[in-house]
C-alpha cells in the first residue's frame, strides 16, 4: 500500500530536538524527520553515509576543515568516516536517509542525545 507523507503534518506531530522519528522504509534506508535547536555533538559514522536533507531553517554541517551551510531545500551528503556536527541556526527541520543501522550520534553512542530506536510516526 502506499502511503503519502506531508511533511508540514509530520513535523507538527512532535516537538522533541535530536530525535529522529522514522517516516519512511526505502530497502535497507530509513527516511527520518528531526528538529534540530543549537549544537550537536562532533560525531562520525564509520560505515553509514548520510543525507541531510533542510526542510525548513537554517542549518549548518560543520566539519574539521571547514563546513557547509545548508537553506530550504538544500542537502547535503556526509560521507562515512566524515567527523561532523550539526548546528541548528537556530532552529531547523532536517529530512534524513541514511542506514537503519545508523546511531544518531553515531561514534559517540554514551552522548545523552543518543535515541538506541527511533520512534516511527505511524500515517495520520
Amino acid at each position: 500500500m502506499l502511503r503519502k507523507v506531508v511533511l508540514s503534518e509530520a513535523f507538527g506531530r512532535f516537538s522533541d530536538t535530536w530525535s529522529p522519528k522514522i517516516v519512511g522504509d526505502i530497502n535497507d534506508q530509513q527516511v527520518k524527520l528531526a528538529k534540530f535547536e543549537g549544537e550537536f555533538v562532533w560525531h562520525h559514522h564509520d560505515d553509514e553515509d548520510e543525507l541531510f536533507l533542510l526542510v525548513s531553517g537554517a542549518l549548518r554541517i560543520e566539519l574539521r576543515d571547514g563546513s557547509v551551510q545548508l537553506s530550504p531545500g538544500e542537502f547535503v551528503v556526509v560521507p562515512r568516516g566524515t567527523e561532523h556536527r550539526p548546528v541548528a541556526l537556530p532552529t531547523a527541520e532536517v529530512l534524513l536517509l541514511e542506514p537503519a543501522t545508523t546511531l544518531n550520534t553515531g561514534s559517540r553512542p554514551d552522548d545523552e542525545r543518543t535515541v538506541g530506536e527511533p520512534q516511527r510516526l505511524d500515517p495520520v
